[in-house]
C-alpha cells in the first residue's frame, strides 16, 4: 500500500519538550458484545438480548478522568446514544468532547459510499440531539479506513465532520495502512483532517503506541517509553484509546469465540484500570479538539 498521493501534513513543533506536550485521551464507547472480535459470533439483531454494561463502565471512566483532571474525546456509537441519552449528557457535562464512532460498529470498508454516508449522518444526528453539542470528530469501527476507501474522507466532509482518527499506520490482520503518514494530514484535497493513531518508528517499520489491546498485552513500561519517544523525539502529541469494556473484568463471557479473539478481548482486563491511572499520571491529557486545535483552526483545503 502507498500513502495518499495528496496530503497536507502539519509540521512538528520545534523544540517541544516532553513535559510541555498535551496528549489526546480517547474512548471508543461501545459495549462488550459489539466488538469486531465477536462479529462472527454475535449478530447485531441479538444485541438487545445481552445485558448492557456500557453505561456503568463509561461512568467509571468519567469518574477516573474527573479524579485526575483529564478530559477526553468519547467516540460514541449512535446505537449507544439512542439507548443511553443520559450517559451522553453526562459525558458532555463532564467537559469532554462528544464524537462519533458510527452507528452500529459496521466497518467503513464494508460499506459503499451511500451506506457510509447514511451511517455517519445518522450517528451524528442522534449524538447531537442527545448531547446538545456539535459533533465534529469521527473514528471508524476497527480503524477501517485505509488505502482502499479514502473516498470516506469526502463523505465525512459532506456529512459535516471536521476530523477523523480512523487510520492506524501499522500492519495488522484486521486493519492498518502502514504507509500512511504518522502525523496529522488532510487526504485527497479535502478539509477533513486525519489524526492517525500513534506509532513509534523503529527498525524500518511502525510499531503501535496508542493503547487498546496492545496496551493490555504488553508491559506498561514499554508504552511509557514509546510515549516519551513520540513526545520528545518526534515532538508530537500522542493519541491513547481504550474501550469501556476494557476496565470490566466481570463482563459476561461470550461462548463460541475463537481462541485468538478470546486472547485479544479478555487478557489483562483486571489490570487495565490501574494501568490507565498510571498513564494519566505519566503525561498531560486533553480532548482531541483542543490538542489538535491548530489544525482544526486552519480553514484551507488539502492539495488538489
Amino acid at each position: 500500500m502507498s500513502a495518499p498521493s495528496t496530503v497536507v501534513q502539519a509540521t512538528a513543533r520545534d523544540g517541544a519538550m516532553d513535559a510541555g506536550i498535551v496528549n489526546a485521551m480517547t474512548v471508543d464507547v461501545e459495549d462488550y458484545f459489539q466488538v469486531q472480535a465477536f462479529a462472527g459470533t454475535v449478530a447485531r439483531r441479538d444485541w438487545d438480548r445481552f445485558p448492557s454494561r456500557v453505561e456503568a463502565n463509561t461512568d467509571r471512566l468519567l469518574e477516573t478522568f474527573a479524579a485526575s483532571g483529564a478530559r477526553a474525546t468519547f467516540f460514541t456509537l449512535g446505537w449507544v446514544a439512542r439507548r443511553h441519552p443520559a450517559l451522553i449528557r453526562r459525558i458532555v457535562a463532564g467537559g469532554h468532547e462528544l464524537a462519533s464512532h458510527g452507528w452500529d460498529h459496521t466497518r467503513a470498508d464494508a460499506q459503499d459510499p451511500a451506506a457510509f454516508r447514511a451511517d455517519v449522518s445518522r450517528a451524528r444526528a442522534v449524538l447531537e440531539d442527545a448531547g446538545g453539542v456539535c459533533v465534529r470528530g469521527y473514528r471508524a469501527a476497527t480503524f477501517s479506513i485505509g488505502a482502499r476507501n479514502l473516498w470516506a474522507f469526502r463523505v465525512l466532509e459532506e456529512a459535516g465532520y471536521r476530523y477523523s482518527s480512523s487510520i492506524n499506520p501499522i500492519r495488522h490482520d484486521l486493519y492498518g495502512m502502514p504507509d500512511a503518514p504518522r502525523v496529522p494530514f488532510r487526504p485527497g484535497g479535502g478539509m477533513v483532517w486525519e489524526f492517525p493513531m500513534t506509532t513509534v518508528r523503529a527498525f524500518g517499520r511502525n510499531w503501535p503506541c496508542a493503547g487498546g489491546g496492545y496496551f493490555r498485552l504488553l508491559p506498561d513500561a514499554l508504552y511509557r517509553a514509546g510515549l516519551r519517544r513520540v513526545n520528545a523525539r518526534d515532538g508530537w502529541p500522542a493519541i491513547f484509546y481504550l474501550h469501556p469494556w476494557e476496565i470490566d473484568p466481570d463482563q459476561p463471557r461470550i461462548a463460541g469465540v475463537r481462541w485468538k479473539s478470546r486472547l485479544r478481548h479478555y487478557t489483562n482486563l483486571d489490570r487495565m484500570l490501574p494501568a490507565l491511572c498510571g498513564v494519566l499520571r505519566a503525561a498531560h491529557w486533553d480532548r482531541m479538539d483542543r490538542v489538535f486545535a491548530p489544525q482544526l483552526a486552519d480553514p484551507g483545503r488539502g492539495d488538489a
